[in-house]
């Protein structure tokens, strides 16, 4: 039997707006003798398209991930109004290399959109994520409040949150997240980006923030996650403001593993994974897993 599409299984299984995403199934490889590709991938280099393509390369290509006629979202930070040199949002090159990519691997479309937390017309310019994903082929979008619809999230802390519909109308989510400080949750990463998929009062979420960003991560489970460490966020976090709280480590890591490339992330900000309470809790429930050095890790370095 074939395997549904998302956009398949959501009109089979979708009764009204209250159903729940099951978990994507990952690709399968073509041939049992061929070798598996690394569990994560830490590319570095001074050029953030070109470290983000040689990440996906030492994954297998995007073709791995994306299917011809695939609608796929790439889901990039835009919460604040900030440069790229702020390192509050994505980096634009690396949000406009995905686009690229997936568009390369025969995507019908990619979208890119996310729910500000400050003006989305200042966040989305401001960014340079707009532009950039525009010139790369995307069709960028502000979020329609109209647009957001009750669903079941099936979690431990978040029931029925509302959700943008157009976030599980897509057959594949690419989440891009930056690596940056957050004054609640220590670091903002894969998991807490997905909150730019939600409505709703937000703010409740932080009542009980690492289960709920574990319960967003178990109801859309992205397939892939590109984590952009090219310029990072170290205080003041997650708006930021200033550029000395900015460090440069020109660096991309990637991995279909949202619970590693988390993990990962937390190594490279300098601090030890297990000290992240949503790691534990994600790992727990079986979305992932966070001991790095159980994982086959590959690391790149681009010539530019």
């Amino acid at each position: 039997m074939s395997k549904l599409t998302r956009r398949e299984w959501l009109k089979l299984t979708m009764a009204g707006a209250g159903a729940a995403l099951a978990p994507w199934p990952w690709r399968t490889f073509a041939s049992a003798a061929t070798a598996p590709p690394p569990d994560l991938v830490i590319s570095h280099g001074t050029s953030p398209a070109l470290i983000t393509e040689a990440a996906l390369q030492a994954l297998g290509g995007m073709n791995q991930f994306v299917s011809r006629g695939d609608v796929v979202l790439v889901k990039p930070n835009i919460a604040w109004d900030r440069t790229p040199e702020q390192a509050a949002t994505t980096n634009p090159e690396v949000v406009a290399t995905l686009v690229r990519v997936c568009l390369t691997a025969g995507a019908k479309e990619v979208k890119v959109f996310d729910y500000p937390c400050e003006d989305a017309r200042r966040s989305y310019v401001r960014s340079g994520i707009m532009e950039a994903a525009k010139g790369a082929g995307a069709k960028v979008s502000y979020v329609d409040e109209r647009r957001f619809r009750k669903m079941d999230l099936k979690g431990e802390a978040l029931q029925d949150w509302e959700v943008y519909k157009e976030a599980v109308e897509v057959d594949k989510i690419i989440n891009c997240p930056i690596l940056k400080h957050h004054s609640l949750a220590r670091l903002t990463m894969g998991m807490k980006n997905l909150m730019g998929l939600i409505g709703g009062d937000r703010s409740r979420l932080h009542w009980h923030l690492d289960q709920a960003i574990v319960d967003l991560a178990a109801f859309f489970k992205p397939t892939l996650v590109v984590l952009d460490a090219v310029r990072i966020l170290t205080a003041n976090g997650p708006q930021g403001g200033s550029p000395k709280y900015v460090k440069q480590l020109n660096t991309v890591a990637a991995g279909v593993d949202q619970v590693a490339v988390d993990a990962m992330g937390a190594k490279l900000f300098g601090l030890p994974p297990e000290e992240m309470e949503h790691l534990r809790i994600a790992s727990k429930r079986g979305l992932g897993r966070m001991d790095l050095g159980k994982l086959r890790i590959k690391e790149v370095q681009t010539n530019s």
